[in-house]
Parts: structure tokens; C-alpha cells; sequence
């Protein structure tokens, strides 16, 4: 499974990068994760391949709620238009995700902006059974560490039969950051994510870490855990898996490209939609042709 998590990724990881198709797909599958630090948006053909794929820094979400719903449409609305104009045709409708826990009148919020940049919202998972979608794990537990919460979900017979998510994340990094070197908040995340400043960082995040570990713990209290895979950006930060293998005594992964498993499992969990390709590709989603 190793290795062909590792080529998964590195296909999505190219379809970020990936110049316009030579031709537009039949149909397409597409996941949103509208998450605290980016929100990305990924297109897959029916089979589940990459075809693009983008993102963006945004400060739209917090603790999995929209709280800047019209600067949450203008990113999607950006990125849906980057996507369409390599795919040579329009997103007819995208899957949304949400931490587990939040309460579903904010979870609808999700889809609204999803609708509100033109495609139809297909569906809404919890962001820990999208990254296993991608993960693949029969027993396991995954930590989704996203700006603000961490959600934990325990894997067993390959379902997902218990969720939790707490508060600490990749911002609680940057907050750190900034206020032991009194440098404003912009600028503790560009270093955050310097790979030339994270050795002398560590010291000062490893605590925030440490807090991961022990929602680790505390979450799957009771629940057999054989084996921990983090995902999410801010687990890419050298030495996170160390230290939550050595805070919880357990059998702790990182896989390839950790910031977009999540995104990449909610595309996986939509529905495919064909899509308006016949004469008039970017064809606009009322049926008439963009000029």
C-alpha cells in the first residue's frame, strides 16, 4: 500500500502542476476542502485519476465554520476557474467535507459556497473518512491535523466506527511562532513553513505537537490503534510523527504530500457528472457557452 499511496500522491501532486488537457474529460469527480490555512479543489476522471488540481492560502474557516463566507466563494470561485480552464470544460458539482463534530446548520454552510460559485454540491463527508478513502487502512486510525482542530477516526473492518476532533492545529504553530519571536502572524507562517527555519522552530512547536499526541491518546482510549497516519500540511513539519510515536507509544506514518489526502479522498467520495464537452467546451452551467 506504501508504494502505491506514494505514486497516488505523486500523480495528484502533478495535476496541480499539469498544463491544460489535450481534450476535455467525458466526466468528473470533485472534492472541495474549504480547510482554516487552504482551501483546494481537485478534479478526478470516473476511474479516480488526477486530472488538476489547485489551492490556495485562505483565512475563510475556523474550527470547521465558515466565517467568511463571501471570501470563502471568491478563493473557490479563483480556483474553479484555474481547474475549468485545464480541464477544457466546466464542474458540474463538487463534494464538500467538514471536521467531525461540527454541527450540521455550519456543515450546510459548506455547500452554500459550493453552490454559490455555480456547481451543485453532490454530497458531504467527515474530512478523517476522506483521507481514509485514500489511506486505505482495514484497521488504523487517522489524524487529520487542519488549522484549528484535529480529527481523529478510528478505522476498523475498513469503516470508520469512531470520530473525534479538538482543538489544535497548524495555526496554534504559527500563533506560537509569533509570539516567541514577536513577528506578526504572516510572517510566522511563511516560517513555518521555511524548511531552512524548522530545525530552530522545532523547539518551540514541539509542545503544540505534544498537545496533538495526547488528543491522539485521549481519542482512542478504549479503541485498539495498531497504527497512527497523519495527515494534513502541517504534519509535514520534520519531527511531528517522532514525536507523537514517542508521546503515545504507537506505530505512527506520514505519508506523501500529507496536505492533500484529505482534499483528494472527498473528490474520491463524489459522484461522477459528465460533463457539457459536446461543441462547446466551457460550456457555462446553464446551458450556454462562455464567450
Amino acid at each position: 500500500m506504501t508504494t502505491d499511496l506514494a505514486a497516488t500522491m505523486a500523480a495528484l501532486e502533478a495535476a496541480i502542476d499539469a498544463g491544460p488537457l489535450a481534450e476535455p474529460p467525458v466526466a468528473v469527480k470533485a472534492g472541495v476542502d474549504l480547510g482554516t490555512a487552504y482551501t483546494v479543489l481537485v478534479a478526478l476522471d470516473e476511474r479516480d485519476r488526477p486530472l488538476a488540481a489547485a489551492y490556495q492560502f485562505a483565512d475563510v474557516v475556523r474550527d470547521g465554520v465558515v466565517t467568511d463566507f463571501v471570501g470563502a466563494v471568491d478563493v473557490l470561485r479563483g480556483l474553479t476557474a484555474d481547474v475549468e480552464a485545464r480541464l477544457g470544460t466546466s464542474i458540474p458539482a463538487a463534494t464538500g467535507a467538514y471536521p467531525p463534530g461540527v454541527p450540521r446548520s455550519e456543515v450546510r454552510a459548506v455547500a452554500h459556497v459550493i453552490e454559490a460559485v455555480g456547481m451543485q454540491c453532490d454530497g458531504l463527508v467527515d474530512e478523517p473518512s476522506a483521507a481514509n478513502a485514500v489511506l486505505g487502512l482495514r484497521d488504523g486510525v487517522v489524524v487529520d491535523v487542519g488549522g484549528g482542530t484535529t480529527g481523529v477516526a478510528v478505522v476498523q473492518d475498513g469503516r470508520v466506527v469512531h470520530t473525534d476532533d479538538q482543538p489544535t492545529g497548524g495555526t496554534h504553530f504559527t500563533l506560537v511562532i509569533a509570539g516567541a519571536l514577536g513577528v506578526p502572524f504572516d510572517r510566522a507562517e511563511a516560517l513555518k513553513t521555511d524548511p531552512t527555519q524548522q530545525a530552530r522552530l522545532f523547539p518551540l512547536v514541539r509542545p503544540v505537537m505534544e498537545k496533538v499526541a495526547s488528543i491522539v491518546t485521549s481519542s482512542t482510549g478504549g479503541w485498539p490503534a495498531p497504527v497512527v497516519h497523519l495527515v494534513g500540511g502541517t504534519v509535514a513539519f520534520p519531527g511531528f510523527a517522532e514525536v507523537v510515536a514517542e508521546a503515545t507509544g504507537l506505530d505512527v506514518h506520514v505519508p506523501v504530500a500529507p496536505l492533500f489526502v484529505t482534499p483528494l479522498g472527498i473528490a474520491r467520495s463524489a459522484r461522477s457528472h459528465r460533463t457539457p464537452t459536446a461543441g462547446h467546451p466551457l460550456a457555462d452551467r446553464g446551458g450556454h457557452t462562455r464567450g
